[in-house]
């Protein structure tokens, strides 16, 4: 493939080019897919060659209305259509939760799928984010989760449950016990986009727990598990209230004739579907143990249909990612722009053992040397080399003269609790380069800043701050609670508006007081008016906005228990048995 299919990268402001784009600048063969996270085994040829046969009519008519498309997967899904809204894509449902339910500040932890903090941005909501520890292998501790989003106040809270890019899972009974520890939120979203690759738990999926909650919305896909991200379409499950307000918004053609074609033709397929889901969970388990194999490759534990891994050090994940499209024509994601990471992270697609052979040869070939252009790694490198994800978090961090994370929030002031691993910088094995600096932590106060090093100078020069920090509010500590009991949750102090009405109150599991909301606390002295909401880029009690870390005034734009009709279907999770 020639190197100036490269270029493509850097003119787009995905991540990765499109395929299509792809294929144009080379000569028309794409290359081996290990970017887009795609089930490879589904659809199967015959369900191609059918909806070839049927493309005319596909794309020459109008398609049904969306309440017909959702009332068939409905039926498939055994949920109560009133409960499910259909969207062209989880794209177009996340801009709608964005739109309608979040009203000013939303958590989520990072690195994760980019839209859950690039869109809200794009409103002027104020994003917090809690920043997942490489150290801890990238694992969401939820009690810790908890206590951030108390301490920042914080509306909304999401979890994507596996986590991309990471693949990290939680289960269920622990996010049911998250969900109720938030019932005085105004949203909890559980964003289950991957969770049909999951073996971890057989029915690790919270969609018939989310009907029964007034502030709970679980986001599915289709294109990814079905293997149709071009088709684009999802879901999401919530109360018929909830459900109902995205529903109305949502434009009746906005599902397209494949689409419609695809629903339609699934109860026939079921023993074919939940096949290749079984397929995938081989895959990966195989393709995780050959790059294990790759000296100083480290991959994380995944339960989606990806692996998320660390190259050896010295090693840029763009040149990485270029030389294996350019010299082996294999297309890979570089995770330099997701917030929480750098490029020193790949996001491996799982593919069939042949492709894998293929990229492990790549890799081979690209880090050790063994091709003609020699190796990617140099020697013990320093780690500089950020990508553009984490180098406005890596100025922020290096302004407190290397004091990391625990620096920051002693700069700002305030009471926010971090997680246990942000006491100290991580390194990688053999020292090199760190771990990327947490994005979502508090701001400093007006620090004075270097003007030619990182390290302090005479005469320094203040650092102009463009909105008042308000004074810290201290966080009581959890107390423990000698036996369980219900919990209440009153609002937070500094948004005095009407609470929502109560979930049924559930014992809360151990340990209780993780989760427990803290007693309302005095108003800090500087805090935005109670009649609105958070002004656009006003950090809440001294947090870090997402506007900042991106360099931007947050306003611009960032740069089911079973499937009827086929007996062989699994539920909703895709965890059942295929039958006969």
């Amino acid at each position: 493939m020639p190197d100036n299919v490269t270029s493509l990268f850097r003119s787009t402001a995905a991540h990765s080019p499109s395929m299509a784009a792809l294929t144009r600048e080379s000569d028309g063969a794409g290359p081996v897919d290990f970017c887009i996270p795609c089930n490879p085994y589904f659809p199967t040829p015959a369900m191609f060659e059918e909806m070839a046969a049927r493309l005319r009519d596909i794309i020459t008519y109008y398609p049904s209305s969306a309440d017909t498309i959702t009332a068939e997967l409905c039926s498939l899904l055994q949920l109560p259509p009133q409960c499910v809204a259909m969207g062209n894509g989880s794209t177009e449902l996340i801009t709608w939760i964005d739109h309608l339910l979040v009203r000013e500040s939303l958590a989520v932890p990072v690195p994760t799928f980019g839209r859950w903090t690039d869109q809200p941005m794009e409103t002027g909501k104020r994003v917090d984010m809690f920043p997942l520890q490489e150290s801890s292998g990238f694992a969401l501790d939820l009690a810790q989760y908890a206590e951030f989003i108390r301490a920042r106040g914080t509306r909304v809270a999401v979890i994507c449950n596996p986590n991309n890019p990471d693949g990290g899972f939680l289960h269920k009974h622990a996010v049911v016990q998250f969900m109720d520890a938030m019932a005085d939120l105004d949203l909890v979203v559980i964003d289950e986009s991957f969770l049909e690759f999951a073996d971890a738990e057989n029915e690790p999926s919270v969609v018939h727990e989310a009907m029964l909650r007034p502030n709970v919305v679980v986001l599915r896909s289709l294109g990814k598990n079905f293997g149709l991200h071009g088709i684009r379409f999802g879901y999401l499950v919530a109360n018929p209230a909830l459900a109902g307000r995205v529903r109305s918004m949502l434009p009746k053609w906005n599902l397209n004739s494949f689409a419609e074609h695809v629903v339609f033709m699934l109860k026939e397929h079921g023993a074919e579907y939940a096949q290749s889901l079984h397929q995938v969970r081989r895959d990966r388990m195989d393709m995780s143990g050959q790059l294990s194999s790759l000296p100083g490759l480290t991959v994380y534990p995944s339960q989606g249909n990806f692996l998320f891994v660390r190259l050896p050090v010295g090693a840029e994940g763009t040149v990485v990612r270029d030389r294996l499209l350019t010299e082996h024509r294999i297309l890979v994601r570089e995770c330099g722009n997701k917030i929480g990471s750098s490029s020193r992270f790949l996001r491996l697609v799982v593919r069939p053992q042949v492709d894998v052979r293929r990229l492990v040869t790549g890799l081979e070939q690209v880090l050790y040397g063994t091709s003609r252009r020699g190796a990617a790694v140099s020697e013990q490198a320093t780690g500089t080399a950020y990508s553009s994800g984490t180098a406005a978090v890596d100025r922020l961090v290096s302004q407190t003269n290397g004091a990391g994370t625990r620096g920051l929030a002693q700069a700002a002031g305030a009471g926010m609790p971090l997680p246990a691993a942000a006491s100290a910088p991580a390194v990688g094995p053999g020292g090199g380069m760190p771990v990327p600096a947490a994005a979502g932590l508090p701001q400093p106060e007006p620090q004075p800043v270097p003007q030619e090093a990182p390290r302090p100078q005479p005469a320094p020069q203040p650092v102009p701050q463009p909105v008042p920090v308000p004074q810290p509010v201290p966080v009581p500590q959890p107390v423990p609670v000698p036996q369980p009991q219900p919990q209440q949750f009153p609002q937070p102090a500094a948004y005095p508006e009407p609470a929502p009405q109560p979930a049924p109150a559930a014992p809360p599991l151990a340990p209780a007081a993780a989760f427990a909301a803290p007693a309302p606390a005095p108003a800090p002295a500087q805090v935005p008016p109670a009649t609105g909401p958070t002004p656009p880029g006003v950090p809440a009690r001294g947090g870090l906005t997402a506007a900042q870390v991106r360099g931007t005034d947050g306003l611009s734009m960032a740069p089911a228990t079973g499937w009827p009709g086929a007996q062989s279907w699994p539920d909703a999770a895709g965890m059942g048995q295929a039958a006969g």
